[in-house]
């Protein structure tokens, strides 16, 4: 058993990477028939960012802080350029750039490489500080070693609050998109690593709550964290249970949604994610949105995560979440895309230490 939790695990991390990276190119295309222009076929390989972004409001958030821009204030300083993403202001505060301008086919967002920094944390033994740490550091290099142009409001949102002096564990920032499935994205590595280490249960909500904090303070959002870490823990230990019964059963308790009835209906994913659910990052039509994909597809992972990807929306952070969940279930890396990874070594040496303990 305890090999097989490992190599649960193992795919979980490596299959959450991939799902960012599928994403990717359509990130935010809020009308699916985008896609399509731009992508005939729809996403069903790695692909470059295109160099036009139909549906990005980057120009409309702010620079200065988290959230939407208002008139810039000669007073607080800008964040994006000169604190964080030092060299990408210039991408900013234009019509249809793409939040991942210049990015390349298996490439990961911002987003996951700030999960890299969680799982090198949890790996050895996580500590908040430590995270913090190097949080900081790595969005505030002089020469980023990340090739992503956006940052989410929590992220400019918290580096607001640091240059003002605030201390770095009371950063995190409440904006209008602060209960977003992004937030899941950096919990993703924390819950798996801590699951695999046999920690119980109470323990991993317990922290995964207090990493959650750091960026994220909603406590509608830390509600639904504990049913995804949940999740997460049932799917790594379970040994006759199907996996489909435990997500009906998470999806019934954190959403009121029945997957099985829902699965019935037959409704084309549009349907599903773009009418019943927006495909926006909130979590709360964010997270069942995942739950449809991956009890729909449960036994098709690439399936799932093209299904997810061409419904557009913030598919990218879904993605992520959404490959953790199928390499729970199917204890099997997604191949040949996660070979294709831009950061596949790096990736494989890191998540390959995960070893029995």
């Amino acid at each position: 058993m305890a090999s097989l939790i490992i190599e649960r695990a193992r795919a979980a991390l490596k299959n959450a990477f991939v799902g960012d990276a599928l994403a990717m190119p359509v990130h935010w295309f809020y009308n699916p028939a985008d896609i399509y222009k731009a992508f005939p076929l729809g996403i069903e390989q790695f692909e470059d960012a295109p160099s036009f972004h139909p549906s990005s409001i980057m120009s409309l958030h702010s620079t200065q802080k988290g959230g939407r821009a208002n008139k810039a204030s000669a007073s607080q300083k800008e964040i994006v350029g000169e604190v964080i993403l030092k060299g990408k202001r210039q991408y900013w505060g234009k019509d249809n750039v793409h939040y991942h301008q210049g990015m390349k086919a298996g490439e990961n967002t911002l987003n996951a490489h700030c999960a890299r920094i969680v799982l090198t944390c949890a790996l050895k033994s996580y500590d908040a500080n430590e995270f913090l740490n190097q949080y900081i550091s790595f969005m505030r290099a002089d020469e980023p070693s990340h090739p992503d142009t956006y940052a989410e409001s929590y992220h400019r949102g918290f580096f607001a609050n640091l240059v003002q002096g605030i201390p770095a564990e009371k950063c995190g920032a409440v904006t209008h998109d602060t209960a977003s499935i992004g937030a899941f994205v950096s919990v993703t590595p924390l819950a798996i690593v801590e699951a695999a280490k046999n920690t119980a249960l109470s323990d991993i909500k317990h922290l995964c709550r207090e990493h959650l904090y750091l960026t994220h303070p909603d406590e509608s959002l830390a509600s639904v964290c504990n049913y995804y870490v949940g999740l997460i823990y049932k799917l790594v230990h379970r040994q006759d249970e199907s996996p489909k019964d435990i997500l009906e059963e998470i999806a019934s308790k954190s959403a009121g949604v029945d997957l099985a009835e829902l699965k019935a209906k037959n409704k084309s994913d549009i349907e599903v994610v773009g009418r019943m659910y927006s495909p926006a990052c909130y979590i709360s039509d964010a997270w069942p949105a995942v739950l449809y994909f991956a009890y729909r597809y449960a036994d098709n992972p690439k399936r799932a995560l093209i299904a997810n990807t061409n419904v557009g929306g913030d598919n990218v952070h879904r993605g992520f979440v959404l490959g953790a969940i199928l390499g729970l279930i199917h204890g099997a890396e997604i191949t040949p895309w996660f070979s294709e990874l831009t950061d596949a070594k790096k990736l494989n040496s890191l998540i390959d230490s995960l070893a029995e303990e």
